[in-house]
Parts: structure tokens; C-alpha cells; sequence
């Protein structure tokens, strides 16, 4: 067993944080806020006890961009094969432990090798003569605006933020003697008032009167604009200046007036219009 490491300290007095420091140094690790000097002879660390994560990459085109900068790669003119070795590389590993994870990157995978491919075939020419489309172009579209997006969430997270960076400094000063009042807007007063007058036009008394109508009196009325004419059109006997109740009362004069026979109501034909005269008696 090697011995564990001495330290020598000088007879000048030295403050507490700088002997942390120097005790930190030499220690391997603390165990319970104690310094370890050594390691144990039988620790056992399992193989999968500790993993390390060189990279950390939030999705497919982030682990695109991140491949593309690295080897200072031109990304519109991206070299398709290999990005695509090393892309498909990276993948295998994380297929080994995260299966989940590795979907979405396995799709982006299918889109590179679709993309290799189309760019190993000759060109198609277009009917209006023009250049087909480069393969690579929406996908260089897609890591574009994914950069532009990722570079405006970083200088949006440099803004220093309320709880993170700083906190608000709050004073309180109790003034017992002198009164507080509460703070009343002018808006609350107008909302106040409003509320007064909705209420009063919901408690408003309304007045309503009877009126007589006499049938009687509209069978004489009707017999009178009867007299002297041939025919009346039916709608020329109302008069809806007078209202809901006199046109009523009118309709049943024409119908006692009828049951009576003293009038005629007659139709030539459907949808025709519909007259109306004074019943006679052949002679």
C-alpha cells in the first residue's frame, strides 16, 4: 500500500482558506467532507457507473450544424459523404443505449443517404429547360433557420433575467400613524357608476293600459268600405298604422262577417290574389 502524501507546511502563519486549498490539492477526493489521501484498496467502480457526454445535442440538425462547423465544412456546399460517415457513426452509438432517442436521428440518417444518393445520378432536366434543383437544398433551407433560431436563443439567454441574475430589492416601512388610504383609478369609479345605472333600468315599472276594441264596430267599419265598390282586396281592409290589436280585431269582423253571410271572400286560383264584397241576393 503507498503511503499517503505529507504535507509540508512552512512555520508562517497561513489563514484557513488558503490551508482548504493546499489540502484540496493534494486530497484525491473528500468522503463525507473529509479529504481522502488515497484511494481504498477494495473499491469496486462498476464498468457503467460513470458516463461521460463529450456533446450534448438537442436533435438531428443540431448534431448536423455541430458536424458542419467542426470540420469547418462550407454549408452551402455541403461534401454529402463525409458528413454522412460521421453522421451515421455518431448514431450507432447512441442506438446502443438510447433506442428512443435514436429514432429521430435515424430518420434524419434515411434523409442524408436519400440526398447522397439523388446526388450520385445524373440531373434530370426540367421541361422549361432550367437546372433541377440542388438535392441538398432544403436541408441546407432547414439548418439555416436552425442556426438563426439557436443563435437568438443564446443572446436571448445572455439577457440577464428576473430570479436568475438578479432580484428585486423590496423595503418595507410601517407608517402607523399616518393613515393610508386605498388607491382608487378613475376607471373603477366609471365601472362603479355604470353598474349603478344598469341596475336601475332592470327595476323600471311599465304601464299597461287595456284597450277596448269592439267587433261589432269593425263589422260596420269593413261593410262601410264595402259600400259602393265592386271588389275590395282583402289587404286594403287593414290598416297597419293602428297596430297588432286593431288588425286582430278587423280579422274577426271579416270572419263574423262572413259566418254571416254577408260578405263574400272569394279566390280565382291558387296564389291568386283574394277579394272581398258585399254578399247579394239574386232578385
Amino acid at each position: 500500500m503507498s503511503s499517503a502524501p505529507t504535507v509540508t507546511l512552512s512555520e508562517e502563519p497561513i489563514s484557513s482558506l488558503a490551508l482548504v486549498d493546499v489540502i484540496d490539492h493534494v486530497a484525491v477526493a473528500r468522503l463525507y467532507g473529509e479529504p481522502l489521501f488515497s484511494l481504498p484498496q477494495d473499491l469496486y467502480i462498476p464498468p457503467d457507473a460513470l458516463e461521460i457526454f463529450l456533446e450534448a445535442f438537442q436533435g438531428p440538425l443540431d448534431l448536423l450544424l455541430y458536424l458542419i462547423r467542426k470540420q469547418n465544412f462550407n454549408i452551402l456546399d455541403i461534401p454529402m459523404a463525409a458528413m454522412t460517415r460521421q453522421y451515421l457513426s455518431y448514431i450507432e452509438e447512441i442506438r446502443n443505449s438510447n433506442l428512443e432517442l435514436a429514432a429521430e436521428y435515424l430518420l434524419m440518417a434515411a434523409m442524408i443517404i436519400e440526398i447522397k444518393s439523388r446526388m450520385l445520378l445524373p440531373p434530370k432536366k426540367q421541361a422549361d429547360g432550367e437546372e433541377a434543383e440542388d438535392p441538398r437544398a432544403e436541408l441546407v433551407r432547414r439548418l439555416l433557420e436552425y442556426e438563426q433560431i439557436k443563435l437568438g436563443a443564446a443572446q436571448l439567454q445572455e439577457i440577464p433575467q428576473y430570479g436568475r441574475d438578479f432580484l428585486k430589492a423590496q423595503i418595507y416601512i410601517e407608517q402607523s400613524l399616518q393613515p393610508r388610504f386605498p388607491h382608487v383609478e378613475i376607471s373603477e369609479l366609471q365601472q362603479a357608476w355604470a353598474d349603478i345605472l344598469k341596475r336601475a333600468t332592470l327595476i323600471q315599472h311599465h304601464k299597461i293600459d287595456r284597450e277596448e276594441l269592439s267587433v261589432r264596430e269593425h263589422m260596420s267599419l269593413v261593410i262601410k268600405k264595402l259600400q259602393g265598390k265592386r271588389f275590395v282586396q282583402f289587404e286594403d281592409l287593414f290598416d297597419p298604422s293602428k297596430g297588432v290589436s286593431t288588425l286582430v280585431v278587423t280579422f274577426v269582423a271579416l270572419l263574423e262577417l262572413a259566418k254571416e253571410t254577408l260578405i263574400e271572400i272569394t279566390q280565382a286560383e291558387v296564389y291568386a290574389p283574394i277579394y272581398v264584397r258585399l254578399s247579394y241576393s239574386s232578385s
